[in-house]
């Protein structure tokens, strides 16, 4: 045979031979792939100020991981779409990271009525969605694969009420947004509140696209309330609220929850918000993994506001890292929930918390936060100075 001949058959035998290794590399390639996990934030809409900063402190998370090796030598990445704080935009962005992005694991949402949009399709479809600030009660009973980090409102609602008696109200008049995170708000501290024994003089409720509450704060106050209970599902209308009450007169306690008390609405009411008492999930300052991660975080983006919702959005970043490198697979919901099921965690917002049968977190607590005059308020403080824990019955 001659020699040319001979070399390409030899050439040949090594090609076919080579094939099945050639094919095996190229799965190793697609398998070291990276992670990806969606994340339905309000980028814009009446939470724009926190689904931001959730977004934020989630893209810091994942830096960390991928900086220090990622999950299981994987990269881990964020397919992020806005839910804009309404449930039909938050079906929209569940349908893009579902049928186009094929994810199976999405953290998510930043509001209530997005969250409960959005949760009947996850749990329907096997996919998981895990929040880090919704807050509404009836998410508790929203299915097998729909966890949160966020505390419940039912819980705020206790506090809130307890809060007020406690500080001598008897009497009360409530503002509130009308969406499901402060109509939960509403609800839940009403509750407690005439359970002791409270009585509601006037409640009035606004869409979340007005900017002057001059006309129902004045119904309000002519019934002599006393106190007032503010309950906004934005910063922007929560500091106008405080503002405007006080330009009215109004010279009495204001009671509120994270929302009314957060930076940019402080900011909005200025020396309007002095006195202000809110219950609120935060960081512990003896908490020295929070105050890390808000060190981390103010130096990467040179603000914070709701502090805890930014922890609780970083914490689980890193608490589906621990169940991606257990399940190793992306697309196992499945073992990726039994994972949140068996979790025990400790992380910014708290120490040793967990889920239960209902996906709801355990071991996390309220407290009772006082804003302070616009001289003493701080980038440290957050503006507020803590109380302690809310009275209980």
């Amino acid at each position: 045979m001659p020699t040319s001949s001979l070399r390409s058959v030899v050439l040949l035998a090594l090609a076919i031979l080579l094939i099945p290794l050639a094919l095996a590399c190229g799965g190793d390639d697609e398998e070291e792939g990276p992670f990806r996990i969606g994340v339905m934030e309000s980028a814009t809409g009446p939470g724009e100020t926190y689904g931001r900063v959730a977004i934020q402190a989630k893209q810091m998370a994942v830096d960390e991981i991928n900086a220090a090796g990622g999950i299981n030598g994987r990269m881990l990445e964020l397919v992020v779409e806005d839910s804009k704080c309404s449930a039909q935009d938050a079906i929209t962005a569940y349908n893009k990271l579902t049928d186009v992005d094929g994810v199976k694991i999405i953290l998510g949402t930043s509001c209530s009525g997005a969250m409960l949009g959005a949760a009947p399709l996850a749990e329907a479809d096997g996919v998981v969605l895990f929040s880090g600030l919704a807050t509404n009660p009836d998410i508790a009973n929203a299915g097998d694969y729909i966890f949160r980090t966020s505390m419940s409102d039912a819980q705020l609602g206790v506090d809130t009420g307890n809060l007020l008696w406690a500080d001598g109200i008897r009497t009360l008049a409530t503002i509130t947004e009308a969406t499901d995170y402060a109509e939960g708000v509403r609800r839940t501290s009403v509750a407690q509140f005439e359970k002791r024994g409270g009585q509601v003089l006037a409640a009035e409720r606004y869409a979340s696209d007005i900017t002057d509450f001059r006309t129902q704060l004045t119904k309000l106050l002519a019934t002599n309330p006393d106190a007032l209970h503010v309950a906004a599902q934005s910063e922007f209308t929560g500091g106008t609220i405080l503002k405007q009450a006080r330009e009215l007169g109004y010279d009495g306690p204001i009671y509120s929850d994270i929302v009314p008390v957060g930076t940019t609405a402080i900011e909005i009411a200025g020396e309007a918000a002095t006195g202000v008492k809110a219950v609120i999930a935060d960081i512990d300052p003896a908490n020295a993994k929070g105050q890390e991660v808000l060190g981390q975080f103010r130096e990467r983006y040179g603000y914070v506001t709701l502090a805890w919702y930014l922890g609780s959005a970083y914490d689980d970043v890193h608490i589906a890292a621990a169940c991606l490198e257990e399940t190793d697979d992306d697309q196992d919901a499945d073992g990726f929930r039994d994972c949140l099921y068996d979790i025990t965690w400790s992380g910014a917002i708290g120490d040793n918390y967990s889920f239960d049968g209902d996906g709801e977190v355990v071991g996390l607590t309220n407290v009772v936060v006082e804003v302070l005059p616009v001289s003493e308020r701080t980038a440290e403080n957050n503006g507020y100075r803590g109380l302690g824990f809310a009275p209980s019955e």
